[in-house]
């Protein structure tokens, strides 16, 4: 499935995303909720403002993403990088 063009805050709820691929897509304020996203890819997005809850990022890559204000099970992922480097 490819979405294009779109302005809607995308919502995704009780969905297996495994192993997808998303690549110059903007999904501020996307909402993941429940969502399996193993091995799925993220390359050169707008993740800002975007929230993941109760979600599966087992082998999940990101790569040139934005991710300010973007949160995982309600903390900010600029937090846990901090976390992680130190």
């Amino acid at each position: 499935m490819t979405i294009q063009d779109t302005t809607a805050t995308l919502t995704v709820e009780n969905a297996c995303l495994a192993g997808s691929t998303f690549t110059d897509v903007d999904l501020s304020r996307a909402i993941f909720t429940d969502v399996k996203l193993e091995g799925a890819a993220f390359s050169d997005l707008c993740l800002s403002g975007g929230t993941i809850r109760d979600g599966n990022l087992s082998g999940v890559t990101i790569e040139d993403c934005n991710l300010d204000g973007m949160r995982i099970n309600g903390v900010l992922v600029a937090d846990l990088l901090a976390a992680y480097q130190n």
